[in-house]
C-alpha cells in the first residue's frame, strides 16, 4: 500500500486539506498548473481535518481537488468558470466561455498578440459579488491548445505536425494576479472556420446570459471519475450551494456585458478589441 498523508492545497489564498498518496504529493508540480489559482508546492496539512481522501489514479485526484475546491470558492462568493481569460488594463478582464474545442483558446491566443495577458488557461475563478464589480481572482495557469488549430491558424508557430492531439502553447504564460481584476465583459466563443466570412459580436440578453453562466459555473463538478461506483462529483454541491451558485450567476448576468462571438479566431479577437473598448468607455465618467 502506498504512503500518505495530509497536505494542503492552496487556491488563490484559500487552503483545502486532502489525504494524498505519495505518488500524487511527488507529482504536484505537474498537476498544480490544472488546478486554479493553486501555488505550485503543498503545504503541510498536519493537525488539520482533512475534505477529501484523494484515490491512487492522479487525473481522479486532480478532479476530486477540483471538485471540492469549487464548494470551497462558492462559500467565499467566488464561482469557479470553464473560461479563458485575458486582461488589458485600460479594459479589464474578458472572459472567453464555450465548451471544450470552440477556439476559445485560440482566440485567447490572437489577443495576446495584440497586447492582452493572459490570466487563465482553461477555468477563471470570478468573485461574482465583489465590492466594485465582479472580478478576476485567478485561474488555471495551463495554456493547452489542438495541435491541428493551432497549425492552421498560427503557421508561424511551427507547431509540429506529428503528436499529442494537444499541446502547450509556445512562449505564452499566464500571469495570475497580484489583486482583484474588474470583468468588462465574457464572450461565448463559437470559431468558424471560413476566414470569408466577417466576425459577429452580439450582445445576449440577461437569461441566455444567464443560462452560458450557469453552464460554465459548474465544469469542474461535471467529471466521470474512472473509479467504477465513485460517488458523482456533483454530489458535492447541496441545494443550499446549487441556489447560491444561481444567485451569483444572476448577478453576473446583470452586471457583465455578454456577447456571442462567431468568426475566425482573429476575427473576434478583432471584434471583442474593438466592441468591448467601446463599452468600457462608454460608461466611463
Amino acid at each position: 500500500m502506498t504512503g500518505r498523508r495530509l497536505v494542503r492545497v492552496s487556491s488563490a489564498g484559500r487552503t483545502l486539506t486532502v489525504d494524498a498518496p505519495s505518488a500524487f504529493i511527488s507529482a504536484w508540480p505537474g498537476v498544480a498548473p490544472h488546478v486554479p489559482g493553486a501555488s505550485p508546492g503543498l503545504l503541510d496539512g498536519a493537525g488539520g481535518r482533512a475534505a477529501a481522501v484523494l484515490p491512487d489514479d492522479a487525473a481522479d485526484a486532480r478532479r476530486v481537488i477540483n471538485a471540492h475546491l469549487h464548494v470551497l470558492h462558492l462559500a467565499a462568493g467566488t464561482l469557479s468558470v470553464h473560461a479563458t481569460c485575458l486582461h488589458r488594463p485600460d479594459v479589464g478582464a474578458v472572459l472567453l466561455l464555450g465548451g471544450h474545442g470552440v477556439g476559445k483558446t485560440l482566440t485567447g491566443a490572437v489577443l495576446a498578440e495584440l497586447g492582452w495577458d493572459w490570466l487563465a488557461g482553461d477555468v477563471t475563478l470570478v468573485d461574482a459579488v465583489a465590492d466594485g464589480g465582479p472580478a478576476v481572482r485567478g485561474g488555471t495557469s495551463a495554456l493547452l491548445g489542438r495541435r491541428a488549430g493551432l497549425r492552421r491558424w498560427f503557421p508561424a508557430w511551427n507547431v509540429a505536425a506529428d503528436g499529442a492531439a494537444i499541446v502547450a502553447l509556445p512562449g505564452h504564460t499566464v500571469r495570475q494576479p497580484a489583486g482583484p481584476v474588474r470583468v468588462a465583459a465574457a464572450v461565448l466563443v463559437d470559431v468558424d472556420g471560413d476566414p470569408a466570412e466577417r466576425a459577429v459580436l452580439k450582445g445576449l440578453d440577461r437569461h441566455t446570459a444567464a443560462t452560458a453562466w450557469l453552464r460554465a459555473s459548474g465544469h469542474l463538478l461535471d467529471r466521470l471519475l474512472a473509479e467504477t461506483g465513485a460517488r458523482p462529483l456533483r454530489a458535492l454541491e447541496d441545494g443550499r450551494a446549487q441556489r447560491r451558485r444561481v444567485r451569483y450567476v444572476r448577478s453576473l448576468a446583470d452586471a457583465v456585458p455578454v456577447y456571442a462571438g462567431r468568426g475566425t479566431p482573429h476575427g473576434i479577437a478583432a471584434r471583442i478589441c474593438d466592441v468591448v473598448t467601446a463599452e468600457v468607455r462608454s460608461r466611463c465618467p
